[in-house]
């Protein structure tokens, strides 16, 4: 099996000094992957955008803050695969359907207690089940807190890391809030909540109700929660925005992706010179660390490997500085795979490690989405090859698999082997060799395994 992109006149070299990247084709990628990881139908975060660019329109915002309010809505959920574990562990279930199910609870004492009985603990035996559950409605108030806390903060954090404007930072901080002062995770309350923030989240409170019930159903619950959750005014302009037909022939149509990213806010670029585009990945990689305990740092870790090998291979600036970026990004598939799979102690059955071998694959997805992200994307899809065509997901040969596949390769396979994960403690570097030196030959290239052990010898790594 090949790539779905063929690999013809690939070129295994930097990017320019400087070139030009769409900000819609950037947010489009973030948006897309932002939506497979809080579990939601894909273009969640798309749709959140135009019902809330129509909101704001109607309320009369300006060019600037219509520029970040379609920031905000789109980057709403930046911070999502923070809490992806602690859910995990907390509720005993399944990340990805908890998060989708909890969309649609109003607060309520009894639709709050009805979706902790038919969420909490519904991957565990019956007597675990009881003690989660118990657990949960004993401490909710502070579970619930501490989940939106890590959520909004991190959001808030990477939004920064990749140069988005303060008030949008703000924003993205603030998504959990509610007028009435009752949301997390510091309780503010009318307009001490950016204006941003309140559009957001009613934005995605339209999106789930009109996607698992339609319109109807959506503006029902707009309409109770006017007040408590929602500012009225933000509500009354959503109103006046659902009247219109076209307004939900527009959301629910095939077009409404390429709507907008032809919006003004979208069709602006930015000079892109080697740092910015370093902070991107790195943000991303931020994304990406955050989903299991068990990854947190693998992906500069793997970047910092990566690098290591180019420099013994004597690669030029800018070649390495692209190879680092692309390690960054290599795990961003993960984003789509339930934390009862990436933090399991014991061995994956064969189902769950079917989806585990999605992840490139999904990786490749996401950032094929970006031009300057594009030829990455093959080397990222490939980081789980093995010469002899028995790796995964496309069972790539060795002569489909070129010199920047193999170092990310040997870098992955490396920190795999010294990083801790949820089924044993982190490897020596005695027994890491021995396991990769039975791979060498056969699953990873020999030569690029040896620049890295030059590379480690020559360093203060594991205190060689």
């Amino acid at each position: 099996m090949h790539f779905p992109i063929s690999l013809d006149g690939f070129i295994e070299a930097g990017l320019p000094r400087k070139s030009t990247l769409s900000l819609g084709q950037l947010l489009g990628a973030l948006s897309h992957a932002l939506d497979i990881t809080e579990g939601q139908p894909e273009g969640h975060c798309v749709r959140c955008c135009w019902i809330g660019l129509k909101v704001g329109q109607k309320l009369g915002l300006g060019e600037a803050r219509t520029r970040a309010l379609y920031y905000t809505l789109l980057l709403k959920d930046l911070g999502c695969s923070s809490n992806a574990a602690r859910i995990c562990q907390l509720y005993m279930t399944d990340d990805l359907s908890f998060k989708k199910g909890f969309k649609t609870v109003n607060g309520s004492i009894g639709q709050a207690l009805n979706f902790v009985l038919r969420h909490a603990g519904s991957d565990a035996r019956l007597k675990d089940r009881v003690s989660t559950i118990f657990s949960v409605l004993k401490n909710s108030d502070e579970i619930i807190t501490e989940v939106f806390e890590t959520r909004c903060n991190q959001g808030a954090e990477i939004a920064a890391i990749m140069r988005f404007p303060p008030d949008v930072c703000a924003a993205i901080a603030s998504l959990d809030e509610h007028w009435n002062g009752k949301g997390r995770p510091n309780r503010r309350n009318g307009q001490e909540i950016p204006i941003y923030a309140r559009i957001a989240l009613m934005a995605q409170v339209v999106d789930v109700f009109n996607i698992e019930e339609g319109s109807e159903a959506a503006l029902r619950e707009v309409r109770a929660r006017a007040g408590s959750w929602f500012d009225p005014e933000v509500v009354r302009a959503f109103e006046d925005c659902a009247k219109d037909p076209d307004f939900w022939e527009v959301l629910n149509s095939d077009s409404l992706e390429a709507e907008i990213y032809a919006h003004p806010a979208a069709n602006a670029t930015m000079d892109v010179d080697p740092t910015y585009l370093d902070e991107i990945a790195l943000g991303f990689a931020r994304v990406i660390d955050a989903k299991s305990p068990f990854t947190h740092g693998h992906s500069e870790r793997v970047a910092f490997y990566t690098d290591m090998i180019c420099a013994e291979l004597r690669y030029a600036d800018p070649h390495r500085q692209w190879m680092r970026r692309a390690a960054l990004l290599h795990d961003i598939g993960k984003l789509g795979v339930s934390n009862t799979i990436l933090d399991k102690p014991g061995k994956l059955t064969e189902d769950e490690f079917a989806q585990m071998k999605q992840h490139p694959v999904l990786g490749f997805d996401i950032l094929s989405r970006v031009s300057a992200f594009h030829t990455m994307a093959h080397i990222a899809a490939a980081h789980h090859e093995k010469l002899n065509g028995r790796g995964y997901p496309y069972g790539l040969g060795a002569s489909e698999l070129t010199q920047d596949m193999r170092i990310l390769a040997v870098a992955d396979v490396f920190d795999a082997l010294t990083a801790e994960r949820p089924y044993r403690e982190a490897l020596t570097l005695k027994k890491t060799y021995e396991i990769m030196d039975k791979m060498a030959v056969e699953e990873i290239d020999p030569q690029i395994y040896t620049h890295l052990k030059a590379a480690v010898a020559r360093s203060a790594l594991f205190g060689a």
